[in-house]
């Protein structure tokens, strides 16, 4: 099963990048004109965004949840804001981890939601205004970038240092979001997650823009539990690679691998069969903590295979240890600034 991100998109450009070229450039120009035109609803607390250049696979989550646990170091009551997956709220819902479904909510929100109060919601500035009211004191947008529908005081874009950019052509040609002078204009800072060359030409681009650079890694939790283990490791991420190859830095050993759809709800059939597939070739499954989520929080087959999984987790640490103060004391200062402006 493949990725719903095509996989041209995250090859060399090729006949179907350019055959799509002109859906590209109207695509690009109306992604512009929305960032560029907005009229974005300013919010009385600061405002971070965490986005991406491209669909999916970034990292963007891992990151949030790294500065929520920074704001908190410095005595601020973080809150996240999610368009959840799909869209779905049009009026603001406080997620709640203990009753919540991940069909409900998505995968996302149920894993932010263990380390600050978290709204789902398309309408980004009532969600915030939520946030507010529960005594949140920094909104972390997690995603919504591109939206353009509330000001960002502070704007980080990630990129993964393996995947880059893909193909570099703007959707549906290609995995980028809009024209990336465009989004380079509304960011403040662009961070790099991972080894890897292939995010070095925007890397670059936003340093000659005078954007402030970062770059980070993903450290396992407890490495040494996967050590000499063998694994059928199955994900539903963006990047299932990526995952298949944190196992293997693990000490596991990747036998078979299975990928699913990004965000990927599983049937019961899927998970039979993956139970058949690993008992045969006497193998443990393990998974990402997406994925362990989406399970612990469905039906109560889901909830019962889930109890028998090895899940990687992970920890962003930024390759500089102040970055994440740095980041948090920048937002609030253009936030006291759009204040004093008023």
């Amino acid at each position: 099963m493949a990725s719903e991100a095509p996989p041209f998109w995250w090859e060399k450009p090729d006949w179907r990048a350019y055959a799509l070229y002109p859906a590209s450039v109207v695509y690009g120009a109306v992604a512009r004109r929305r960032m560029t035109r907005a009229r974005r609803e300013k919010i009385d607390v600061p405002v971070l965004c965490v986005g991406n250049f491209t669909v999916g696979g970034a990292g963007k989550t891992p990151v949030a949840i790294a500065l929520a646990e920074q704001a908190k170091r410095m005595q601020l009551s973080p809150g996240f804001l999610s368009r959840g997956f799909g869209g779905n709220f049009s009026v603001p819902h406080v997620v709640d981890a203990d009753h919540d479904s991940a069909r409900y909510v998505g995968d996302e929100p149920l894993l932010l939601a263990e380390h600050a109060p978290v709204v789902v919601t398309r309408d980004r500035a009532a969600g915030a205004r939520l946030l507010t009211s529960r005594g949140c004191d920094l909104i972390i947008m997690d995603d919504g970038f591109q939206s353009a529908r509330i000001h960002m005081d502070y704007a980080l874009l990630v990129i993964d240092g393996r995947r880059g950019l893909g193909n570099g052509h703007v959707i549906p040609g290609g995995p980028v979001r809009a024209p990336l002078v465009h989004q380079l204009r509304f960011a403040q800072a662009v961070l790099k997650v991972g080894d890897g060359d292939a995010a070095n030409a925007i890397i670059r681009m936003g340093s000659r823009a005078g954007r402030a650079i970062y770059e980070a890694h993903a450290e396992i939790r407890d490495p040494e539990r996967f050590a000499g283990r063998r694994f059928l490791a199955f994900a539903g991420i963006g990047d299932p690679e990526k995952f298949f190859r944190s196992v293997v830095q693990s000490g596991g050993k990747v036998e078979m691998t299975c990928s699913f759809p990004d965000h990927h709800f599983f049937a019961e059939e899927d998970l039979a069969e993956l139970i058949a597939v690993a008992g045969q070739n006497e193998l443990e499954l393990i998974t990402t903590a997406k994925d362990a989520v989406r399970l612990r929080h469905g039906t109560e087959h889901e909830r019962e295979f889930a109890s028998r999984l090895s899940v990687l987790e992970i920890e962003l640490i930024f390759e500089v240890e102040h970055a994440p103060r740095a980041i948090i004391e920048a937002t609030l200062k253009e936030w006291r600034d759009r204040r004093h402006r008023r």
